[in-house]
């Protein structure tokens, strides 16, 4: 029986993780064994689940600091790793899954040796599209918010396949992807064993996006599964798209990623691109950039309250 670790970050989103945990419940529990761990970065209230009941055996981890997502993942992985685990699934906490999603997953990294990393249909949880005036009632719950991903290496830029479609059909096709989602991502034990974990050096974003590369590199594909699905509350752990959180890791981290994996005429742009933003760039857009030139990654600048 394949071991399966499903590893979940809580930082003050006690509801969402409790909403994702009732999900996993559902999981069609035919196949592999489940085992849920819970990394709590720090939050303000303590996570526990001591007035709650679930049947999957779940472990919960307390950390003295907040890790980010890259730091804090890294946590679950080597619990799961230590318990043996075949399998670890990182998993966002604003996510509700289907109850197909582990199976359908493992059914494609089982398929190809060569495949380390599967990852699902994403849509929008209804009332967290993007534009939320743009579709009809009975097509809420069915708005793509990823259905593979490639990388716009011109700008650095990670674009998501059918981002903002109703789902007809269109992206029912198992294909590779340049990115997996780090919404959801099952990952091959021996893959991690020959790559290691996520870099901790950017601490939230394009962690996923470098994983998958060095994935690459080493030869593994990512494989897009569409009839694995979930729901994500779009940003529902980073403040919402276009928070200040959101302008400080992503700016940081996508310099990082850029000069690690991008072609020379993109680097060059990127670069031009940075000593602008430090002059007419939003507050935390700015400490981005400087905090890349001066080497501080990780948690960085950014306050948390």
């Amino acid at each position: 029986m394949k071991n399966i670790f499903i590893s979940l970050i809580n930082f003050n989103g006690r509801q969402n993780t409790i909403d994702c945990l009732e999900s996993i419940e559902k999981l069609n529990s035919a196949g592999p064994k489940l085992n849920v761990v819970v990394i709590d970065n720090n939050s303000k209230e303590k996570f526990t689940i001591r007035d709650l009941r679930f049947k999957n055996q779940i472990k919960i981890i307390r950390n003295e600091q907040n890790l980010g997502f890259s730091g804090g993942h890294n946590v679950g992985i080597d619990f799961a790793l230590s318990k043996d685990a075949d399998y670890i699934l990182i998993l966002n906490n604003d996510t509700i899954v289907d109850s197909n999603l582990v199976q359908e997953l493992l059914r494609e990294l089982e398929k190809n040796s060569k495949v380390g990393i599967a990852t699902p249909k994403i849509y929008f949880f209804p009332g967290f599209e993007f534009h939320k005036d743009r579709y009809k009632k009975d097509e809420l719950g069915r708005v793509i918010w990823y259905a593979g991903g490639q990388i716009d290496w011109n700008n650095i830029i990670g674009k998501h396949t059918g981002v903002d479609e109703v789902d007809n059909g269109q992206y029912n096709h198992i294909l590779e992807t340049e990115f997996a989602s780090g919404a959801c991502m099952l990952i091959k034990r021996e893959l991690i064993e020959k790559i290691g974990k996520f870099d901790e050096k950017y601490f939230l974003y394009y962690e996923d996006a470098d994983f998958c590369q060095r994935s690459k590199k080493t030869g593994y594909k990512t494989i897009y599964a569409p009839r694995a699905i979930l729901w994500h509350k779009n940003a529902g752990s980073a403040g919402g798209s276009g928070s200040e959180l959101q302008d400080y890791y992503l700016t940081r981290n996508r310099l990082l990623f850029g000069m690690k994996y991008a072609p020379y005429r993109s680097k060059l742009a990127l670069l031009k691109e940075s000593i602008i933003l430090l002059t007419k760039g939003r507050k935390w857009q700015k400490k981005g950039v400087r905090d890349f030139y001066s080497g501080k990654f990780g948690k960085g600048s950014f306050q948390y309250e």
